[in-house]
């Protein structure tokens, strides 16, 4: 079997260090012992696109905001979906990350990071959704392994009750909220419904068929979006 070698490091923003490796065609983002993506596993990612999509299929020019770049996934899996009229906002909080997606990982990229509906920022996704009204017809968060923050312990900001108060502010009118998880988080539930989300849990597989489950939120802000009511 190949070694895996590692290509590059980067300091993490909660502390400790991102570490880039590669085993022959597959890719692996680690923070110590703990590995956050590989390139073979992008299902339950995937399916944070692909349901998010579903439900604003309908709309025209939809605007989407995906909090964290990884391996591109979420990216991929959501310009497969949309229309040409869309935008997709990615935000990534460390440059290394993105410059790992234009460098060694362009093989996994492809051309996604130049599509003409995509923006990349490189700051903190809550910093955007803070400063939003209405802006956003999806909000999609894998930015760490869920609503308890592994990489950075500020991601709980995100998922606290004026995060969630800050992210049905920034979604307009039957907008969608969708958050990864590693796994099941009842009290996090309970505060997007608090919160004022028609919520719902779907799982979903790393291997899309196989591998580890993993839950993604679905909760969507109350009222019709502009579309419908012009309709």
């Amino acid at each position: 079997m190949l070694p895996w070698v590692q290509l590059d490091s980067a300091s993490a923003p909660g502390g400790g260090e991102l570490r880039l490796k590669k085993r022959g065609t597959e890719f692996s983002i680690m923070l110590g012992t703990n590995e956050l993506m590989n390139s073979r596993l992008s299902g339950s990612e995937e399916a944070l696109a692909k349901l998010s999509c579903e439900r604003i299929g309908a709309r025209r020019s939809p605007h989407m905001l995906i909090g964290g770049l990884g391996m591109g996934f979420t990216l991929r899996a959501a310009l497969s979906e949309l229309g040409a009229d869309a935008r997709v906002t990615v935000a990534e909080l460390v440059s290394s990350v993105v410059a790992w997606a234009r460098g060694p990982m362009a093989e996994v990229f492809g051309n996604c990071l130049d599509d003409p509906r995509v923006t990349v920022r490189e700051g903190d996704v809550g910093a955007l959704i803070n400063s939003a009204k209405s802006l956003y017809d999806a909000i999609l968060l894998d930015v760490d392994n869920g609503p308890e923050g592994l990489t950075r312990p500020a991601n709980d900001s995100l998922y606290s009750h004026a995060g969630l108060n800050c992210a049905r502010t920034a979604l307009r009118p039957g907008g969608v909220l969708a958050v990864w998880s590693s796994g099941p988080d009842r009290a996090f539930t309970n505060r997007l419904r608090q919160a004022g989300f028609a919520t719902e849990e779907v799982k979903a597989r790393a291997g899309g068929k196989r591998g580890a489950r993993h839950i993604i939120w679905l909760a969507t802000k109350p009222g019709e979006s502009g579309d419908k009511q012009r309709a």
